[in-house]
């Protein structure tokens, strides 16, 4: 039989701090109720190579993934490589990104990342990160103007790297208010770290994708920004949110 992660924590002399635990008590809770809804393991929805991740990523941040991948894919349709699209004038990047929110920063944030990257490695490459541990990784793509914990955790966890590591997009974040899993306020960037080192210590790659998977789909479709619904919700009964504002009063 498996030991839990208190039990592991126990044998090894290791000090479990109590909040941590209790988090992550709720954690496997919430997953153990949100899987059996919305069909875990989840299928990967990208396979890309890491350096396309992190462009994807990119061009992601306050766009709907569907204006994203139409961005992505007209980026390598018009420069050919992401050699080109370095070298390219930003003007036309932001045409070719038209569909995204705010192209015309990410028409010169994303080139810059990419010399950025050729500066440090010598080529554009990033297959490199698979030899790194998760957070190695996540330090060095973060040390990249424009790259923070949501991007740099997409690139190890959505890529062909399939990498231990949690994003925390603005869906996930909501919902992770609401219940209590972290404060009202606890920035994304600052929830990384908090969830992230929560998380049992046994769980997989899959596991963690499959965690922020059903967190972000059931802020999508139940957890909503506005008017949750809360009477389809299988999490009320650990819910800060529902306790507070939803639940009648006795």
């Amino acid at each position: 039989m498996a030991t839990t992660s208190t039990e592991s924590d126990l044998f090894s002399g290791v000090q479990v701090d109590p909040a941590t635990e209790r988090l992550r008590q709720q954690i496997v809770e919430i997953q153990s109720r949100l899987c059996p809804v919305y069909k875990c393991p989840i299928d990967y929805f990208h396979h890309l190579d890491p350096l396309s991740e992190l462009v994807s990523a990119m061009l992601n941040h306050r766009t709907r993934n569907a204006e994203a991948s139409k961005a992505r894919r007209a980026l390598i349709a018009r420069f050919g490589s992401w050699e080109g699209v370095r070298d390219a004038d930003p003007l036309q990047i932001e045409q070719a990104i038209a569909m995204v929110r705010w192209p015309e920063m990410k028409a010169r944030t994303i080139p810059a990342a990419l010399e950025e990257i050729t500066r440090r490695v010598g080529s554009l490459n990033l297959d490199f990160l698979a030899d790194m541990t998760p957070q190695d990784a996540r330090d060095w793509l973060e040390e990249i103007r424009g790259v923070g914990p949501k991007t740099s955790a997409a690139v190890l966890s959505f890529s062909t790297l399939r990498s231990r590591a949690l994003p925390v997009d603005s869906h996930h974040h909501r919902v992770a208010q609401r219940i209590g899993l972290i404060g009202p306020k606890i920035s994304p960037a600052a929830a990384h770290d908090i969830l992230e080192s929560a998380l049992p210590d046994d769980w997989d790659a899959q596991d963690v994708y499959d965690h922020h998977e059903v967190l972000m789909l059931h802020g999508q479709r139940v957890c909503r920004h506005a008017k949750p619904q809360c009477d389809r919700c299988p999490l009320t009964d650990l819910c800060d949110h529902y306790a507070e504002e939803v639940a009648p009063t006795p």
